[in-house]
């Protein structure tokens, strides 16, 4: 029986014998690197979605997940953010250093990966304030620290609020209950700033946006980022690229990443569709 191999994860090895490491060779390290997706399948109730797809985001980094409906771009922010009932049947996602493939969804929040909702839901009964101030310190608990003290979390809330122009009226009512399409795509990002995520997924938060809405939206995402943070925003419209600029755009179909460029693929999908793409590519 071999033994279990714990030699540090920088070194790929295997068991020369039951006593001695036979070293093969060092692994490159990429300590920016945030998010690394290695040949992923995602299937739901039996049928695949994600069908051998590759990505790789390092800190700092804007990435623009574009494509046609049914192509698989909310299956992958599921998958990522470990929703149920999304089956990863082959590959790895890799946060942080870390195979995340099997973790609970809260433990991936807790370590820092957020998801705004593309149809955020109502939670009747619960005040945004205390829903922030719970959501906060389970994440502090989580990482050893104490619970934030009142005055500090009311002060941090109201720099939050004006970071994404969102009316104090808000945040005293329930979860999104009687929010308006765009108070509720606020109030996604809002929740954002609070918990400072590694790694931030914005699901079509554009959708429905009018267009005030769209830069209030974009100018909290601005000013959040950071060396040491990034983001993947899953779009229909180039327009969200116009206040969020990203550094890569990729094209998804079929359930892989098909092309990726700068921001002028983003213009040119705009311009011409998505049909020159997938003439390409049964061509």
């Amino acid at each position: 029986m071999k033994r279990k191999n714990y030699w540090p994860l920088r070194w790929r090895a295997v068991w020369d014998n039951l006593t001695n490491y036979r070293i093969i060779e060092p692994l490159q390290k990429n300590d920016n690197m945030l998010l690394n997706i290695k040949n992923l399948h995602v299937a739901i109730d039996g049928k695949e979605i994600i069908k051998g797809l590759n990505l790789s985001v390092n800190k700092g980094e804007v990435h623009a997940v574009m494509g046609p409906n049914g192509t698989g771009k909310s299956t992958l922010a599921s998958a990522i953010t470990g929703r149920e009932g999304y089956e990863i049947t082959r590959g790895e996602i890799i946060y942080n250093g870390e195979v995340i493939n099997d973790m609970p969804p809260d433990v991936r929040a807790n370590k820092g990966i957020f998801l705004s909702f593309q149809y955020p839901v109502e939670i009747p009964g619960v005040s945004m304030t205390n829903f922030m101030r719970t959501a906060l310190n389970a994440q502090r608990e989580f990482n050893g620290l104490d619970p934030i003290p009142a005055a500090d979390f009311l002060k941090k809330m109201e720099e939050m609020k004006q970071l994404v122009d969102i009316h104090s009226k808000l945040t005293k009512r329930s979860v999104n209950e009687g929010f308006s399409g765009g108070e509720k795509k606020k109030n996604e990002i809002f929740q954002m700033a609070m918990l400072e995520p590694k790694l931030a997924i914005l699901d079509e938060t554009d959708s429905g946006l009018d267009i005030d809405a769209l830069k209030v939206v974009a100018r909290g995402v601005n000013k959040l980022r950071s060396d040491e943070n990034a983001f993947i925003v899953i779009t229909h419209y180039q327009r969200l690229l116009d206040y969020i600029v990203p550094d890569f755009v990729h094209v998804m179909y079929d359930g892989k990443i098909v092309k990726s460029g700068g921001k002028g693929l983003a213009l040119e999908l705009e311009e011409k569709g998505y049909d020159w793409i997938t003439e390409q590519l049964e061509g």
